[in-house]
């Protein structure tokens, strides 16, 4: 089973510059373990349904260390039976559309 999530996380009210408290978000995903690529609006992970949610609250939890306020979206796309779909959706968009 696989959920993959698309996590966007910042303060609000840090200024115009988050970089550094998103950082810390992505730090939190980074060392779970779990496959993951940034973006420029947020960041893809894949594991279970459970470690997906808890690596969540812990970039949460995280945030909520530096900031009062913490606007946060978070994404799931849950299929039983597949795994790597992270890569695996991508590679198919670009199979339709003639790309290498």
């Amino acid at each position: 089973m696989s959920a993959l999530a698309d996590l966007t996380i910042f303060p609000l009210d840090k200024g115009e510059s988050v970089s550094s408290y998103v950082a810390e978000a992505v730090k939190v995903i980074k060392t779970s373990g779990l496959d993951y690529q940034m973006g420029p609006m947020g960041t893809c992970f894949e594991g279970d349904w459970d470690e997906v949610i808890r690596v969540a609250k812990e970039s949460m939890d995280a945030m909520k260390n530096h900031s009062s306020r913490v606007y946060m979206v978070l994404k799931v796309d849950y299929r039983e039976g597949l795994d790597n779909r992270m890569k695996g959706k991508v590679d198919s968009l670009k199979k339709i559309m003639g790309a290498e």
